[in-house]
């Protein structure tokens, strides 16, 4: 698919349109409820400022922060405005950003703008306008991503950049000077260029998931996959079909097939020989994982049974040592590999497991499927959760420990602790 934004623009409008929710379609038929809608609160707040950020991420893009870039905005004397809200898959712009400028731009009543939003990927920012390509937005944002000396910077200068880069109205030119070195094609041939926004380019996919890891041929990557097939059906392995039937039931369903994989570990624990370390171990993980069940307040928390249940049969397993379940959606199941990740708005770079399936969504430049949880009413990824708030979000369902278990963090208290 091409890159130019003109040739994705009608494709993003019919996203747009059918996309919508019902209410935010009713609110345009209904002006006296418009204000109402996400959008148009939006919308609305734009009428006084250029630049609007939601409470949730005011840590990263501060009131002083806030306040340079609308004077930065107000001197390029472009209709550019800043819009950074979570996108979380299922929200009201169905986690996608252009989805996301569309609404605030209809809601605004059209006409020429720039709308730069937060990316697909963390670290990453977007830009839509109107006409398309008027100012070559959509490539200066794309560009900051590539620049290295943007690299460890905030979100807040990255923005300033991107506005540096849109008032200067070449775009199109640093987003090529700084993807020619990744080897992007400069014409003619058949190779894709990194799509400007959207999906996110692939150059950036080859970042997140630590360009090495992808370097190896596709024969090598095909016995990983054999191998790891082997790994898990090995006796105490937890079935794939487990992971599938858990990911597709209610919070009661959920929580039925949560107790009897509790109940299976808990027997083949008390039957297995071997080890007597690793059958202590797997108890342990079982007696957390019933601590956790008894206590569990919904599906986040019902997930982390199940991680504790995998920690346990992985300790029980013959197989070599396996990463724990996939750190954006642990019902996925067992992740296959681990890759570098930065939080949105964050500068430090974490190392998460992922499953083939998260796996396949960012080499295919699709946002992964994320586990979400409930911070002040309002549906978050999980890991957006302060730390001291939630297990899940500090340990990433087991990605994120170093050295010690789950089973350890639960025994010790910090499960119940964060139930209040």
């Amino acid at each position: 698919m091409s890159s130019d934004p003109r040739c994705r623009r009608p494709l993003r409008s019919a996203l747009a349109v059918g996309a919508a929710s019902a209410a935010l379609l009713f609110c345009a038929a209904a002006p006296g409820t418009a204000a109402e809608s996400p959008g148009q609160k939006i919308a609305d707040a734009l009428r006084t400022s250029p630049v609007y950020v939601d409470p949730s991420l005011s840590s990263a893009v501060g009131p002083d922060d806030q306040r340079k870039l609308v004077t930065q905005i107000q001197q390029t004397h472009l209709p550019i405005k800043v819009v950074l809200v979570p996108l979380v898959e299922g929200d009201s712009w169905g986690g996608k950003s252009e989805q996301l400028s569309q609404v605030v731009h209809d809601r605004m009543g059209g006409g020429p703008a720039v709308l730069i939003t937060p990316g697909s990927y963390p670290d990453d920012i977007a830009a839509d306008e109107w006409p398309a390509n008027a100012h070559q937005a959509g490539h200066a944002a794309a560009s900051v991503f590539f620049d290295d000396t943007m690299k460890g910077a905030g979100l807040t200068k990255r923005i300033s950049r991107a506005i540096d880069i849109i008032k200067a109205g070449d775009g199109d030119k640093v987003y090529n000077q700084l993807t020619a070195r990744l080897g992007t094609p400069s014409g003619g041939g058949t190779a894709k260029r990194p799509a400007a926004h959207g999906g996110s380019p692939v150059v950036r996919i080859v970042a997140l998931v630590a360009g090495p890891l992808l370097v190896p041929a596709a024969a090598w990557l095909l016995l990983r996959r054999r191998s790891r097939l082997r790994d898990l059906a090995t006796p105490f392995a937890m079935p794939r079909s487990v992971f599938a039937a858990a990911h597709k039931a209610d919070e009661d369903g959920l929580r039925d097939r949560a107790t009897e994989e509790v109940v299976r570990l808990g027997e083949e624990a008390r039957a297995a020989e071997g080890d007597p370390a690793a059958v202590e171990r797997a108890l342990d993980a079982y007696s957390a994982a019933g601590t956790v069940l008894d206590h569990a307040r919904g599906v986040p928390d019902l997930a982390g049974v199940f991680a504790l249940i995998a920690e346990g049969r992985a300790a029980l397993s013959t197989a070599p040592a396996t990463l724990p379940l996939c750190f954006f959606h642990p019902l996925h199941g067992p992740a296959v590999r681990r890759i570098p990740w930065r939080p949105l708005g964050r500068r430090e770079q974490l190392r998460v497991a992922t499953c083939d399936t998260c796996l396949r969504a960012v080499r295919a430049r699709r946002a992964p499927e994320v586990l979400t949880d409930r911070l002040d009413g309002h549906p978050v990824p999980y890991f957006e959760v302060p730390a001291e708030k939630s297990l899940w979000a500090a340990t990433g369902y087991g990605s994120l420990l170093s050295g010690d278990s789950l089973a350890a963090h639960v025994q010790r208290g910090d499960f119940t602790r964060t139930l209040g």
